[in-house]
């Protein structure tokens, strides 16, 4: 099998020549940037770390590491057009957004700064990660100040520094579709529960949620509307070349998803429904849903409105036991994580951990197809080398065409 038969095998339920593998192939299932540096010196490879995902200081994943990794996945993703050198927190150099514009305080905090002169986002002297401290809609009081936000609303999951536009992303994907055997990942985002906590800010959201139904269901309602028109010139764009297009909305939390399941049904689900359905039937690919944390109890209702994959499968979180998960859930959904987990093991573990912890997940999700291999979310800042290169040593052993 290429690489990209043996991921359309693994979402039809059918179980391919090998275990399937993705590093990277979307923005919560790659790598931090300065785990990724130390990985390449490691690998004794040069050339540039490009950061495409400042938020979370995620890199792309270069053509030499999807082979020595023996990767059957490849993104699409929203790029600037142009790139500059930056610094990372551990003095390693990168490449960031051309456009981005960052500003560096006296203390050593590093802030964001849009065009008109708001601080969006801030990373403390030494972080990781940006966090967001700009919600727009945190001080609106009527429909009106919804209503007004709409330039928020439009550029969620599209900020203005991955400046490529949709002839941009088709003639991509179409080089990716002749040139490579990768299966593609559209990676196209339309957070809607995570989007309405940021724009609104996360304490006043999740109470408008249960206080102010009808102010929640107008925030969700203009993001909707917002998104359709993208969905269309995006699936126009890259449809023909994509085998599976990522969305994301983070709904669990570590012991319970973040609403009840009830409330879940009543103010979120409708809005999912409607977004992940147009998605499919216009463009008829697979859905892949990245969605962290506990979510159980609500992976039932994300079978019934489309959902083909989930990622990351927590397996630390609550009730995201693989072996529970795979009995109850594995002939109608594709697990696409759950590999190794990330919280816990491949941190601190040593590298005989990570390699049990491998056979076991792999023990658990492989069988009879629906499993496609990454590590649970993203590599993060603190894993050490040798604990990634157990990881697919381990994969070795268990058939799968590594060459570390």
């Amino acid at each position: 099998m290429i690489p990209r038969e043996r991921i359309i095998a693994a979402l039809k339920h059918k179980e391919p020549d090998r275990i399937p593998v993705d590093i990277g192939g979307t923005e919560s299932s790659g790598i931090m940037a300065v785990t990724y540096n130390r990985l390449k010196k490691h690998l004794g490879i040069s050339g540039r770390t490009q950061v495409f995902d400042m938020m979370q200081m995620i890199t792309k994943v270069e053509p030499t590491v999807l082979e020595i990794v023996g990767a059957d996945v490849i993104p699409l993703l929203i790029e600037p057009k142009q790139w500059k050198p930056w610094v990372l927190s551990d003095g390693s150099e990168v490449e960031i957004p051309a456009k981005i514009n960052l500003r560096k305080l006296d203390n050593g905090d590093i802030e964001q700064i849009s065009e008109n002169g708001t601080v969006i986002c801030r990373c403390p002297k030494d972080g990781l990660y940006f966090d967001p401290v700009f919600h727009p809609l945190e001080k609106s009081i009527t429909l009106e100040d919804i209503d007004a936000a709409k330039p928020y609303f439009q550029s969620t999951d599209w900020p203005g520094y991955l400046d490529e536009d949709f002839e941009d992303l088709r003639a991509k994907a179409q080089k990716l579709y002749t040139e490579t055997d990768y299966a593609i990942v559209g990676n196209l985002y339309v957070h809607l529960f995570a989007a309405a906590q940021s724009l609104r800010g996360f304490e006043d959201f999740m109470m408008d949620l249960v206080a102010n139904k009808p102010f929640a269901h107008y925030i969700l309602e203009k993001q909707v509307e917002a998104y359709l028109p993208r969905i269309d010139k995006y699936i126009e764009a890259v449809g023909p070349y994509v085998q599976i297009i990522q969305v994301n909305d983070d709904l669990g939390a570590q012991n319970a998803p973040q609403l009840s399941p009830q409330l879940y049904r009543e103010m979120i689900k409708p809005y999912h429904k409607t977004l992940w359905q147009n998605i499919k039937q216009k463009s008829k690919k697979a859905l892949l849903l990245h969605s962290c944390g506990s979510i159980y109890d609500l992976i039932p209702d994300l079978i019934e409105i489309g959902i083909d994959a989930l990622n990351p499968v927590q397996v630390s979180a609550a009730k995201m036991d693989t072996k529970k998960l795979k009995k109850e859930f594995g002939k109608d959904i594709t697990f696409w994580g759950g590999g190794c987990d990330t919280q816990n093991v491949l941190p601190y573990g040593s590298p005989d951990d990570v390699k049990e912890e491998v056979r076991r997940r792999v023990n658990d999700l492989a069988p009879g197809g629906g499993f496609v291999f990454c590590q649970v979310h993203n590599i993060q800042a603190d894993v050490p080398v040798e604990n990634i290169r157990a990881m697919y040593e381990e994969l070795g052993t268990l058939g799968h065409n590594t060459k570390l």
